[in-house]
């Protein structure tokens, strides 16, 4: 996976799909490639997930670098139909945005955090 810049540990991605989930029921989420590139572009977005199992991987390749053009948090989760799923869908989809945090505000803000600290890492080695 050449656009996975990073692997969430399990308890990063548990808790990614939750705050996804509860910011879709009590905020806002974006869902698809396109509403969340469209979010990204106009700087609403408060977190970008991307699944880690999309193919083809063009679909989802351009986020990472786009987030990090706009200083935008992100990162991955393992499952596209988990990630659905936590964003109320009852179909997979590749990423999702986070508009409004809602009541997912610490959340979100603690997996930026998180992620961003495993970019770093990746980068160093």
């Amino acid at each position: 996976m050449t656009y996975q810049k990073f692997e969430p540990e399990e308890t990063l991605a548990e808790q990614t799909y939750d705050a996804v989930e509860k910011a879709a029921d009590t905020g806002k989420v974006v869902k698809g490639t396109n509403e969340v590139t469209k979010a990204i572009e106009r700087n609403n977005a408060d977190l970008v997930v991307i699944a880690g199992n999309v193919s083809p991987e063009e679909i989802v390749m351009h986020l990472p670098a786009l987030s990090e053009e706009r200083d935008i948090s992100y990162t991955f989760v393992p499952d596209k139909e988990e990630l659905g799923l936590a964003a109320g869908l009852e179909v997979q989809t590749a990423a999702t945005a986070v508009v409004d945090s809602g009541s997912a505000e610490d959340d979100v803000d603690d997996i930026a955090n998180k992620a961003a600290e495993l970019l770093e890492a990746q980068e160093e080695e």
